[in-house]
């Protein structure tokens, strides 16, 4: 019996903008061929995977990738073909899936930005842990498996602990979604059916992972509801509190940024957070993981390892601490600036720019370096926005924010329909536009 490695589809990253392998048809055809058949890897069949799980006693290994995307192509050509891997991926039920259409949106909740995810399940269906690089995701070639092994290694070692650890694994399980599958969502209804289409075109007939958070979006500003700010800046690194951790680690910190919310917490370089929120950790994906579903503003509770001592430390998470998250790289955020911008992207002006034109390090100044021309993404164009214009007011906003931080603002606080004062400059001009809110 097959069971599927789920491999969603997730459009790359690559300046600014996703970058999909030249012929995206034959991709997702040539791994059905090759892999349709392999001894290890079963194919799209989640359910076989699951009652395989069940009767033989193993973890379940899913795996979601998107073929067409060129990010985290090295991580999953090393996953399929490396040797030393088969020792550890032996231990599991692997299942290779490469589309999101039919996902069981209560179980499979992850980081629908990225091109390569995994996760790992007992076959009762709770949830072990997940894995996803953006490091991988940056660099398409970046073939190192160093983290995926310890995230593997992690999750057997929870396996052997179970069931007598679950109840440290309920806030890894899936919370409330509005629909079970994608193609339940509105946006998503009509346009795709839970199988790919092999008799026409294919990659048409996928629902790519990040169409899920898009159409997350898209549910609540179709009933004219702010977005959640959890669906603003999804998965968040823990950098956003002040720590890097190593990308070849579990959970080790690298880096402490000085007066940042973890420093006050006591974090040190060379920690090794072993729980976050009391949930036991197998990546940094499980971190972001545990940020995803922690609240706007309070404590959250770690166990780290240090010079071979447990300690307890409590980061206290300041209200708006999302709104310091970088989104500028995710596929994700393209909808979200036709929402808040008309389709305009943007970047904050750095100081050394600023002080040759005049402008204060701590106002606002963003400067347009895009403006859509299509469909939603021309409404800021038809507003008269240009290329190059320094937007320096939005409504009551004057102080300096990065592009981020004014997309959750915008999202968090109007709805569509709405147009919001803008104060641009433009050569020597000072315009007053309207900002569409769609």
């Amino acid at each position: 019996m097959k069971v599927p490695l789920l491999i969603l589809t997730l459009a790359a990253i690559t300046s600014a903008q996703a970058e999909a392998v030249k012929d995206r048809e034959g991709a997702v055809r040539g791994d059905k061929a090759r892999m349709e058949n392999d001894p290890r890897w079963n194919w799209n069949d989640l359910d076989g995977g699951f009652r395989l799980a069940k009767t033989t006693g193993k973890p379940l290994l899913v795996v979601l990738r998107c073929l067409p995307c060129m990010s985290c192509a090295g991580i999953d050509a090393s996953v399929l073909e490396e040797a030393s891997l088969s020792p550890l991926l032996d231990q599991f039920v692997c299942v290779r899936v490469i589309n999101a259409n039919a996902l069981d949106l209560h179980r499979f909740q992850f980081d629908y930005d990225l091109s390569f995810s995994a996760i790992m399940f007992n076959g009762d269906g709770t949830v072990y842990g997940r894995y996803g690089s953006w490091q991988h995701q940056k660099d398409p070639m970046d073939k190192t498996t160093t983290g995926f092994k310890k995230a593997l290694e992690a999750g057997l070692a929870i396996h052997q602990g179970y069931p007598a650890n679950k109840s440290s694994l309920s806030g890894k399980q899936g919370g409330p979604t509005p629909y079970q599958t994608p193609i339940e969502f509105p946006a998503l209804a009509g346009k795709y059916q839970s199988k790919l289409d092999w008799n026409g075109k294919v990659v048409a007939s996928c629902v790519h992972c990040h169409m899920i958070g898009d159409a997350y979006r898209a549910y609540y500003r179709s009933q004219s509801k702010t977005v959640p700010v959890e669906w603003i800046y999804p998965q968040p690194s823990i950098e956003t509190l002040g720590i890097t951790l190593a990308t070849d680690e579990v959970a080790k910190v690298e880096a402490v940024a000085a007066d940042s919310p973890a420093a006050k917490a006591g974090f040190q370089a060379g920690d090794t957070i072993t729980h976050l929120s009391g949930q036991p950790l197998v990546s940094i994906a499980d971190v972001s993981w545990v940020l995803h579903r922690s609240p706007d503003s309070g404590p959250l509770t770690a166990k780290v390892l240090r010079a071979n001592k447990e300690t307890a430390l409590t980061l206290d998470l300041p209200a708006g601490w999302r709104l310091h998250s970088d989104i500028g790289r995710r596929v994700g955020t393209w909808p979200m600036r036709a929402m808040a911008f008309g389709g305009m992207k943007m970047d904050d002006i750095p100081d050394e720019e600023r002080a040759t034109l005049g402008l204060d390090k701590s106002q606002m100044a963003l400067r347009v370096f895009y403006v859509g021309e299509f469909g939603e993404h021309a409404a800021a164009k038809k507003e008269g926005f240009k290329k190059d214009d320094i937007i320096i007011q939005v409504g009551d906003l004057k102080q300096r924010l990065t592009e981020s931080a004014l997309i959750g603002d915008l999202l968090l606080h109007h709805l569509p329909g709405e147009k919001i004062p803008a104060t641009v400059l433009r050569g020597q001009e000072r315009l007053v536009l309207k900002l569409p809110q769609q």
